[in-house]
């Protein structure tokens, strides 16, 4: 028994340094054939005729550093459109998807109202739809409202549109919930309102998070859009420093920074879409 368990012992352990040896050389191999890549691509861009020429227009360093500071105070607006138009686009599209899935025919109105309002905003160009929301209403002359800022314009622009992209991914989470589960919450003497907050709204939501990562993705791509109202963001930002230094680094600044931000949030919904994958492989459904 003893020799047998040492046998085993043994043979585990070739077995382990042999993964760890593979891995080892996987890890060497990758790295030598990016490395490879990279230098092959260098090469590639400093041997064409022009690259001197898109160096200096596009990647210089001086320009880089005088451009920063008004680039990054153009980004921090577009975190404050980032957090706003996020909050509202979970609310209102989760209030879309609810009114969706109503059964009654009292609701048959607002049903067909907000079909046609998912139908709309989701067709719609979003650059058309900042220009007829960012020049629309201030043109109504609505003297109540006052001078409304460029980035609220923004905010609502973009909650109108992901809002109906948001509101299918509710919609498509609250039906995978089984119906049993409805039945049984009814059963139990839940009224609907409770049925839907307690018992089918925590599993939608936790089905529909990673889609609704990725919509939050290319919500931080699409802030940079509200530049076309005259907000002064990183892209108008860059756009203003562009025009001072004729040079086009500023909107690699720019963009570097955008991909900054958006690496962290990229990086949170592989996990959690794989902790999801993993979940349901193993059977789990919490």
């Amino acid at each position: 028994m003893d020799l047998n368990e040492q046998e085993l012992s043994q043979a585990e352990k070739d077995r382990r340094e042999y993964r760890k040896a593979q891995r080892k050389r996987s890890v060497w191999i990758s790295l030598a054939s990016t490395l490879a890549f990279a230098v092959i691509v260098w090469f590639g861009l400093i041997a064409t005729p022009g690259w001197e020429r898109v160096e200096q227009s596009f990647f210089n360093w001086d320009v880089a550093v005088a451009s920063f500071p008004r680039v990054i105070d153009g980004l921090l607006l577009n975190l404050r459109v980032l957090v706003a138009a996020a909050i509202l686009v979970l609310v209102f599209g989760l209030l879309l998807a609810i009114i969706r899935t109503l059964k009654s025919p009292v609701f048959f109105p607002l049903r067909v109202l907000s079909k046609g309002y998912v139908d709309l905003f989701r067709g719609l160009p979003l650059i058309i739809v900042l220009y007829l929301v960012g020049f629309g209403i201030p043109g109504l002359r609505l003297e109540f409202l006052g001078r409304i800022p460029a980035e609220v314009l923004g905010i609502v622009a973009l909650t109108i549109t992901y809002s109906a992209y948001v509101s299918e991914v509710f919609r498509a989470g609250i039906e995978s919930v089984h119906s049993s589960q409805r039945l049984a919450a009814r059963s139990l003497g839940l009224s609907y309102s409770k049925s839907m907050r307690l018992v089918v709204l925590p599993q939608a939501v936790r089905k529909v998070v990673p889609p609704l990562m990725n919509d939050f993705i290319a919500l931080q791509k699409d802030v940079g859009l509200i530049s076309v109202l005259g907000a002064i963001d990183a892209v108008r930002g860059a756009q203003i420093e562009v025009a001072k230094f004729a040079n086009f680094t500023p909107y690699v600044v720019a963009g570097l920074l955008f991909v900054l931000l958006a690496i962290p949030t990229i990086r949170l919904a592989d996990r959690i879409s794989a902790r999801f994958t993993s979940r349901e492989q193993q059977g789990v459904t919490l």
